[in-house]
């Protein structure tokens, strides 16, 4: 299968793609092209929609403020990432855009805002959570989009739990108490979610519910107290390096 292009340009556009399709961009797709990647009618583009694979793109019907784009041919089939879930307390407004751009970097399937005791952000902007989430795909290569879904309580999130669904969370009453790698070694394979706490860390009564949950597995991140964006990139690079797509094909389990 090709690989990514890293010296090509790509865009994001919500629209089927197949041979022969053209597609109409908004003024500030127009404006992204024309004025800041200064392309010219003819020139190509790679684009992708989460649904139909990479495809080249060529310019036409180009004016002042406007253009088109006509698909080509395709360079990549769809690909979809790990079947990985991230559960977080939701961040305020420069820290949540980091931690959706690195969960997505991360191959995340769905981004779950959880809403706990001590979550200090009680509204998320669902939109400039997708926005973060097309750019950081459109930069990486990534050819998939996490399905971002609205806000839910702790306690209704557990409740309403597919038990089939592992949920790795990090505990930090375990703080170098643990081998993580370890603990990630005993789990079977099969869907997974990784949980993030907010600032200060689950209350007592949270970790408690999630401890007497036969489906939750408690990890540590280490000796040191990490920020919630921080432990984000940590617990995930952990989880995919022994459960998901970072282990070489044919690689002994």
């Amino acid at each position: 299968m090709p690989v990514h292009d890293f010296n090509a340009e790509r865009l994001f556009i919500d629209a089927h793609l197949a041979e022969g399709a053209t597609y109409a961009c908004s003024s500030d797709q127009a404006n992204y092209l024309l004025n800041v990647l200064r392309l010219k009618e003819g020139d190509q583009i790679l684009v992708f929609n989460g649904r139909d694979g990479e495809w080249a793109a060529k310019l036409t019907e180009v004016g002042r403020r406007r253009c088109s784009l006509a698909m080509q041919r395709q360079i990549r089939a769809q690909e979809q990432g790990p079947d990985l879930v991230y559960l977080f307390a939701p961040l305020k407004r420069a820290r949540l855009d980091y931690m959706v751009q690195k969960a997505v970097e991360m191959g995340v399937s769905t981004l779950q805002p959880v809403l706990t005791r001590r979550t200090q952000v009680s509204r998320v902007n669902l939109e400039r959570m997708q926005a973060n989430a097309v750019e950081a795909a459109e930069q990486c290569g990534i050819l998939h989009l996490p399905q971002i879904c609205e806000p839910a309580s702790f306690e209704r999130l557990l409740a309403n739990w597919d038990e089939n669904r592992r949920i790795i969370f990090c505990d930090e009453a375990e703080a170098g108490a643990a081998d993580p790698l370890a603990a990630l070694g005993n789990v079977e394979k099969g869907p997974l979610a990784v949980l993030i706490g907010p600032e200060g860390g689950f209350d007592p009564q949270e970790r408690k519910s999630l401890l007497s949950k036969p489906f939750t597995v408690p990890i540590p991140l280490g000796p040191r107290i990490m920020r919630a964006d921080t432990a984000a990139v940590a617990a995930l690079a952990l989880v995919n390096a022994v459960l998901g797509d970072w282990k070489a094909s044919g690689q002994p389990e």
